[in-house]
């Protein structure tokens, strides 16, 4: 798909962030078709780029971690604490809509490239901050990780089992998130500058987005002033709901709603559903530990996939556990083509994720694999700034 035709065609991003959150936003701004110029300290570059193993080219190259957040991005060298640094990035900013950084507040404005100072060049701009903690507020200058936050915005509390230490997600999700809502804050913004002219800027933070993205467990929390605690992974709102050993494995089995429950009994033929303490969800649970050991011996006396078979036939929801050998080979995710092979200019390979939007009009695509550090830069200097060969050696 050529450019012209993705949802985002004409328009540009100046990308000052790095690691994981700033990265993942301008990666899928990237993915529908924006320009995504990521500047990058020369020498050094992102810091996840040397965050492994494992590396691409043989141990030598760029580490996976980088790889999957800075697809579709031109990567320019570009040494902003210095002052011809910083005038470039002040350069490329009237030809930008989208500024992206992820820096403590006002950690920018000594080199002139803060909010009022870009602004000021670029009265249209979509400026989006990114911090741990937000630009005001007792906590605004402490540096915030994605560890940290699932901390401090309540999530680990609400991970792990009941009788052990709270969990992190292996993921990074407060990251995570914190990208999706920023992608979805900048595209409004976007939409508003294209009608009126006039930009702004955006203050998203990690802790902000954590504590939004406690979604029911924080409204129930709002709503009876209880502290919901850890259940593994039981739900806090319905029964059964949860991992359960089976002959040779274990399955999720995830049972919503009344029928389903009675669906599920006459499947493993069972009478449990004849039983008052597990008639209703809201009996099931508030005898859930009662109806956990009831389930124990019915699941084990059959292997996973017997009841997978079993169940789907009853339409009852169920799943495996699968390893990520397993996610990948999955003929489901296969033929959804949920992972491509992505080239560099030199020939490399890498193997990623795809974008997992399916548009039938616009859809994402990946044009540009993760770059090596520095690769576009006399590229993009002469392309945007029209930089002639003495400027750019005297650079």
């Amino acid at each position: 798909m050529s450019d012209n035709k993705a949802s985002l065609a004409g328009v540009r991003v100046l990308d000052l962030s790095r690691v994981l959150a700033g990265p993942w936003a301008t990666q899928i701004l990237g993915d529908f078709g924006a320009d995504v110029i990521k500047i990058e300290k020369p020498g050094a570059g992102d810091d996840t780029r040397v965050w492994g193993p494992p590396f691409i080219d043989n141990g030598e190259g760029d580490a996976a971690y980088y790889l999957a957040a800075n697809r579709n991005k031109r990567s320019v060298a570009i040494d902003f604490a210095t002052p011809q640094g910083a005038e470039l990035v002040r350069k490329l900013a009237p030809r930008c809509q989208i500024f992206v950084e992820n820096f403590r507040p006002g950690g920018l404005k000594k080199y002139g490239l803060d909010y009022a100072s870009i602004a000021a060049i670029n009265p249209a701009i979509v400026y989006c901050s990114i911090t741990g903690f937000g630009q005001t507020g007792p906590y605004a200058k402490r540096p915030g990780y994605d560890y940290i936050i699932q901390g401090m915005g309540g999530l680990m509390s609400l991970t792990g089992e009941p009788n052990g230490e709270p969990m992190k997600s292996a993921v990074a999700v407060a990251d995570l998130f914190t990208g999706m809502y920023a992608v979805t804050a900048i595209l409004a913004a976007l939409r508003h500058a294209e009608r009126t002219g006039e930009g702004q800027q955006l203050d998203v933070s990690l802790l902000d987005c954590q504590i939004a993205m406690l979604a029911n467990l924080g409204a129930n929390y709002l709503t009876s002033g209880a502290t919901p605690q850890r259940l593994g992974n039981q739900h806090a709102s319905i029964a059964p709901y949860q991992v359960l050993a089976t002959a040779d494995g274990h399955i999720i089995l995830a049972v919503g709603n009344d029928g389903q429950f009675r669906d599920f009994c006459r499947a493993a033929g069972s009478a449990l559903a004849d039983d008052a303490r597990f008639a209703t969800n809201e009996e099931r649970v508030i005898h859930r530990q009662a109806l956990t050991e009831a389930l124990d011996p019915i699941l084990r006396a059959r292997t996973t996939a017997a009841w997978i078979a079993a169940l789907e036939a009853a339409d009852v929801p169920c799943g495996p556990i699968n390893t990520l050998d397993q996610v990948y080979a999955d003929p489901h995710v296969i033929a959804r083509g949920a992972v491509e092979t992505a080239k560099r200019r030199d020939g490399t390979t890498m193997q990623l994720a795809v974008n997992p939007v399916r548009m039938s009009a616009t859809p994402p695509s990946t044009r540009r694999a993760p770059p090596p550090l520095g690769q576009d830069t006399e590229q993009t200097l002469r392309e945007l700034l029209g930089l002639d060969e003495r400027e750019l050696s005297e650079l």
